[in-house]
């Protein structure tokens, strides 16, 4: 029996059904896998709960029993503890936990991380953590980074390995606006009508701008650039926001919210001008050839695989020296708390088959 000891940081959205879902399987593990993933700790920003094992009630035990901690008492307590195999799971969204990251892995930790921002922090940081995880034997897996439960970054990366040179990676990266333009497309809603929606839905970020900014879709198209070895920066992605300025700048989130009708004429016009086989798409698109990266708004064809899009799949086109004239595609949900913490849980056992 191979035992993955496991400390959760972050227990919102993903973190919490993560460790729901790893309840769930756990017994399956240990029977068909001979493995058992036990998680140690959960904690948020401030608070933290140890236990031999966390439990099915481990919301109520988490409020009862968390205590204030900081980085150095994780750490304290997994060496305490004389465990192995030990995993930190980035379930957060913070920049200040991606800091810990180097002194996490010189401390006998694997990182899985649901969280984008150690691999679009400046190349610097980018090439030093992996030189840590080098220098430490440790790993660190990422693949919800792109395209939540979707196979994107292995893909990629068995590709690059196996020498078949990438020309082009394109496609609807954002489960959010892939609703939103799929759905804008096809009815004859306004378009806040449809932001409204797909933020009720709880699509978009409590704040939809970050998605229509088009910053998230930049940042995943940097991660997939920089593994093909790409050394480029964030500023270097050509970023089309769907923002009007007047709306992005000095706007508080309820006066966007007051005046998003001020978007519905952009929007009817760039629908207006559309061919009647064509529907809109907002994109993200790497070019190897042109050494380009784009983010923007464009007009496909509704037969095209972009064009078929439905609901709020995303959709990624690899095209390379063997996929030229048909590329490789991935599709599927890009989006939501359960296909996100299935992919973290996903990487906890690619991990564990190393391990043995």
């Amino acid at each position: 029996m191979t035992t993955i000891n496991i400390a959760v940081f972050g227990i919102g959205n993903v973190g919490a059904t993560l460790i729901n879902q790893i309840h769930e399987l756990n017994q399956k593990l240990r029977k068909e896998q001979q493995l058992n993933l036990r998680i140690r700790s959960i904690a948020n920003s401030t608070s933290a709960h140890f236990t031999d094992a966390i439990s099915k009630n481990w919301q109520t035990d988490f409020t009862t029993s968390a205590v204030p901690y900081n980085i150095t008492d994780i750490i304290a307590y997994f060496k305490a503890e004389n465990l192995e195999h030990v995993v930190a799971i980035d379930a957060t969204a913070s920049a200040s936990f991606v800091a810990q990251y180097k002194q996490l892995i010189e401390n006998g930790c694997h990182i899985i991380s649901a969280n984008k921002i150690a691999n679009t922090l400046n190349h610097q940081f980018y090439q030093d953590l992996r030189l840590t995880l080098k220098k430490n034997k440790k790993k660190f897996l990422y693949e919800t980074n792109v395209g939540a439960g979707l196979p994107v970054i292995d893909t990629i990366k068995n590709l690059y390995r196996s020498g078949d040179n990438i020309i082009k990676i394109r496609g609807v990266f954002s489960g959010s606006l892939s609703y939103i333009f799929n759905t804008f497309s096809k009815e004859t809603l306004a378009f806040n009508e449809v932001l409204n929606s797909a933020t009720k839905k709880g699509f978009t970020e409590p704040d939809p701008r970050e998605d229509l900014s088009g910053k998230d879709v930049a940042r995943k198209l940097l991660i997939l650039a920089r593994e093909l070895g790409i050394q480029t920066e964030l500023n270097n992605v050509a970023i089309e926001s769907l923002v009007p300025e007047h709306l992005s700048c000095n706007t508080t989130l309820s006066e966007f919210q007051a005046r998003n009708s001020e978007l519905n004429s952009i929007f009817e016009q760039h629908k207006k001008s559309q061919n009647p086989e064509s529907v809109l798409r907002y994109i993200g698109e790497l070019d190897t050839k042109h050494n380009t990266l784009e983010v923007k708004l464009i007009s496909t064809s509704k037969s095209s695989a972009l064009g078929q899009l439905k609901g709020s799949d995303t959709l990624f086109e690899i095209f390379t020296e063997e996929y030229n004239e048909q590329p490789l595609v991935i599709q599927g949900a890009g989006a939501g708390k359960a296909v996100t913490a299935r992919g973290v849980l996903s990487d906890i056992l690619k991990l564990a088959v190393n391990l043995n």
